[in-house]
């Protein structure tokens, strides 16, 4: 049985190696991801009740159990060395005439690459596997970042030999990067855990390669492209392009877009052409980079002390717009903190219409000296957020005054103060309707308690009325309550109702996440909810216990417990209407271990909701019907689902019959 259990290991790891390699290599996956994460949970399975046949290079093992303490330092075999950069194509020739100059002939090419805003790191191989990731840090010193960039889905921790031989050792050179999509869903987190936004994908990605928890970076859905080798036992090819084709039959992941020109006029048109499409990346570029590809002419030209003197990178100008600054708003957010925001004249950036632009804080706003009326630069360039990058003080109209930071909350009227250590100027009243107003609209927020129908508009009118002053307030709410607002027919006050009920089904995550504690999303709330089960425990929670737990630490142990004893009356309440279980309770022991696919339209559930209720039934929720389904859940209009089910001889249920189950 053993020696069964130990193949079937190593097939799936070779699977999904597999799978890794079409996915992140060749761009080709022939699997959806639903049946990876399959193949990976049967893996992880396995190992689990055969700890002794683990190994440190197998797929389950790229996350390290434990927290760092600190980051050792790395000395590089061979230096990262920095490179110059050009602005125009009059620069980029002046190069290409070096070059020339410098070879002696005109018989070269180019290797023309995207210069991908990311972080430089050095990964070492050896006899084929993973040992070593390193950031760039001064050229000849960096950080050992091993358990971060292990975390990297598209870095491999095990070479492949596609055909190839694997070097002893093998340094590669690359750039890890934070995909677009990715670092918006980060940062959405980071704000509803009232944490201050990144700036850039860039330093998203710098900040979670130095997390000392490596399981944090895990989630933060880093990718990686090679393109370069630092030392080698032996040579993967005689110039560039054939190291990179090399590269990919290792299974390390190159970036398709890379190209060969002929001379420099080929290399400036690549350039260009992607300075206009750049915008239709998943991820930021602030240029391309242009390489000599035979190795023995890089020999030949050599190197500055800095620089290499066979490659340069060909820089993107900003994408930037001038508008004027209409005026400047104070908005209290639902921890109290305020930003400024500057009110733009209506104007086309990056594909986009710009309206508005914050200023993040006021230290900002002082340093800018953004002041009403100003004609400002706003900018795009490697920010998704648009910024104001400068004034035009030239432009000022006579008269217009400093902006200057409130001494009073512009809602209530009532005391602010500024963090200690920090630059954050926070509304201390507790009862500022406007800090009420955005805990409401985050409480209700889909990622939260996800109720449908109740958006700025109504939880405006509903404080203003005085009908809701806390989020239990919303379950106490009635129809004639709900018709007195402006634009709530009866369908519209049914709706809101019947949402606001379901609401009463969220999870413990969903609803920990939703109080809006600071420091608080749904990574923390997820971490809490395992740890304590009920909320009633969770609010007993010492500030020592709480900064014991893993991920957790003082500040934000300390932010609970005041949370707590500041609103324990409202929370108290808040539990009379709601009985949230964490998402690992198994309900019912019908469900446990069963797959289960719906189809149609349900009546109590939402397809997020439903999936959630499957989930804490201890069933996985699939969306395609296979001989292996147990049930498959059919409302109403289902479709060819439900038919597929019927020729298989697959148990159909209604929604009756399942929430009898559970």
């Amino acid at each position: 049985m053993a020696v069964d259990v130990k193949k079937r290991i190593e097939k799936l790891r070779a699977e999904i190696r597999r799978h890794d390699y079409l996915y992140y290599v060749l761009a080709q996956p022939e699997i959806s991801d639903r049946q990876y994460d399959k193949l990976f949970a049967e893996l992880k399975d396995l190992e689990a009740k055969h700890p002794e046949l683990v190994t440190a290079d197998s797929p389950t093992q790229r996350v390290s159990g434990r927290p760092l303490e600190g980051f050792q330092t790395v000395r590089h075999a061979v230096p990262m060395l920095s490179m110059d950069n050009t602005y125009n194509a009059d620069e980029l020739r002046a190069f290409d005439e070096r070059v020339a100059k410098g070879l002696g002939t005109n018989d070269y090419d180019y290797i023309i690459e995207l210069k991908i805003d990311g972080v430089a790191v050095s990964l070492r191989y050896e006899a084929g596997a993973l040992v070593t990731g390193a950031t760039r840090g001064d050229g000849r010193m960096g950080d050992d970042v091993t358990a971060n960039v292990r975390t990297v889905r598209a870095i491999p921790l095990i070479l492949l030999s596609d055909g190839v031989k694997t070097p002893d050792v093998l340094e590669v050179r690359g750039e890890v990067f934070m995909p677009t999509t990715a670092f918006l869903q980060v940062n959405r987190l980071r704000e509803q855990a009232g944490e201050p936004a990144f700036a850039n994908p860039r330093n998203a990605t710098a900040g979670s390669l130095k997390l000392l928890d490596a399981r944090i970076t895990a989630k933060r859905n880093l990718s990686f492209f090679a393109y370069a080798t630092g030392q080698f036992s032996e040579p993967l090819g005689e110039n560039h392009y054939d190291t990179l084709a090399v590269f990919k039959k290792l299974g390390l992941p190159v970036n398709p877009h890379i190209r060969r020109a002929k001379d420099i006029d080929e290399a400036l048109k690549i350039c260009q052409s992607w300075d206009r499409k750049r915008d239709e990346l998943d991820y930021q570029i602030d240029g391309m980079v242009i390489k000599l590809n035979r190795f023995d002419q890089r020999d030949i030209l050599g190197s500055t002390g800095r620089a290499p003197r066979w490659c340069i990178s060909y820089k993107f100008a900003a994408a930037q717009t001038e508008t004027v600054v209409e005026s400047i708003d104070v908005q209290v957010g639902k921890s109290g903190a305020m930003t400024p925001v500057v009110n733009l004249t209506p104007v086309l950036l990056a594909g986009t219409t710009v309206k508005r632009a914050s200023l993040h804080n006021f230290d900002q706003l002082n340093r800018l000296d953004v002041r009403e009326g100003d004609t400002v630069i706003i900018e795009k360039a490697g920010e998704i957020i648009p910024q104001v990058v400068k004034v035009k003080k030239e432009k000022r109209p006579a008269g217009a005054s400093i902006f200057k930071p409130p001494t009073k909350c512009p809602n209530c009227g009532g005391d602010v103060k500024k963090d200690e250590d920090g630059v954050c100027i926070r509304c201390l009243n507790p009862n500022c309707l406007a800090q009420l107003k955005e805990r409401l609209k985050y409480f209700a927020g889909r990622g939260q308690m996800d109720i449908e129908g109740l958006g700025p508009a109504i939880i405006d009118q509903l404080v203003e009325q005085k009908l809701v002053i806390e989020p239990a307030d919303l379950y106490k709410l009635t129809k004639q309550d709900l018709l007195s607002l402006d634009r709530m027919g009866p369908k519209s006050v049914d709706n809101l109702l019947e949402a606001i009920e379901k609401s009463k089904t969220r999870n413990l995550t969903r609803v920990i996440a939703g109080l809006g504690i600071q420091h608080v999303g749904i990574q923390v709330a997820e971490i809490l909810a395992n740890r304590f089960k009920h909320l009633g425990l969770l609010m007993q929670a010492s500030e020592e216990e709480l900064a014991d737990i893993d991920q957790i630490g003082p500040v934000i142990a300390k932010s609970i417990r005041n949370y707590f004893d500041e609103w324990r009356n409202r929370t108290k309440e808040l539990l009379t209407y709601l009985n949230p279980q964490s998402e690992k309770t198994v309900l019912s022991k019908k469900l446990a271990g069963k797959t289960v696919v719906v189809t149609g339209t349900l009546k109590n559930f939402t397809r997020e909701t439903i999936k959630e209720a499957i989930r804490m039934a201890g069933a996985k929720a699939s969306s395609s019907v296979s001989k292996k389904t147990d049930y498959v859940l059919a409302g109403d209009n289902a479709g060819s689902k439900l038919d597929k089910a019927r020729r298989l001889g697959v148990k159909v249920i209604d929604e009756k019959q399942f929430m009898e189950m559970l």
